[in-house]
């Protein structure tokens, strides 16, 4: 049984949701928070498609303003001030104590991946008292490759002493597990609301509702 899991960090452990009422106020609709998210994503899945490199803080400024431009809007410098310090205070689902402890009290050794940089993740961990589960918080911006490109997961493995098959990435997005198999992961996918598998892709070894319910399938797994 590997015992080395890293987790992703924004919607696997920690609820964009919170950031409803803030795009209310911004948009007049709660919806254009999913749109802001969805072009975060297709702008991050972009840039490291075609071999380029920008900030995860970046790019989520630039797809605040594709959003407006889409809804005839314009944001100001101040708007996104007011939302990064929103994302540093997102919290925790109800679920990840929970999981997170098992895992700790049956002698796993923690870590988590993000995209974000590291000083980005590390206040949005401790800000959401998750901190003290986790023996390294890394970050793809470290090696200037966005996941779900191979080098962060490579990178990860490497600074965990472990070899990549002996490592499990825990997420709750398809491109994230289908680019952490890809590198040569054991994966666990958390099958939160409004989150779905591609059927072209890798399965998971693990799937879950949440992360009390993928704790409990990876304490199952044989051992190797």
């Amino acid at each position: 049984m590997a015992n080395v899991v890293v987790f992703d960090v924004i919607e696997t452990l920690l609820d964009l949701r919170a950031l409803d009422s803030d795009f209310a106020q911004l948009f007049g609709d709660a919806g254009a928070r999913e749109q802001w998210f969805q072009r975060v994503l297709k702008t991050a899945l972009t840039t490291t498609v075609t071999g380029a490199y920008q900030d995860f803080g970046a790019i989520g400024g630039a797809a605040l303003d594709m959003t407006a431009t889409l809804r005839g809007m314009r944001v100001s410098a101040d708007d996104k001030r007011h939302l990064r310090a929103a994302l540093t205070t997102l919290p925790a689902h109800p679920d990840v104590m929970g999981g997170l402890e098992r895992l700790k009290d049956a002698g796993f050794r923690l870590a988590t991946l993000s995209n974000n940089p590291r000083e980005s993740s590390e206040a949005q961990l401790r800000n959401a008292n998750l901190s003290a589960f986790f023996d390294q918080m890394l970050s793809a911006h470290d090696v200037r490759r966005l996941k779900p490109a191979p080098e962060p997961y490579r990178y990860a493995a490497e600074q965990l002493g472990v070899h990549v098959s002996g490592m499990w990435m825990v997420a709750a997005h398809g491109w994230d597990i289908q680019g952490a198999a890809r590198a040569g992961c054991r994966t666990a996918f958390v099958d939160r609301p409004g989150h779905v598998l591609s059927p072209l892709a890798d399965l998971p070894t693990v799937t879950g509702p949440d992360i009390e319910a993928v704790a409990v399938r990876l304490l199952e797994q044989p051992s190797e």
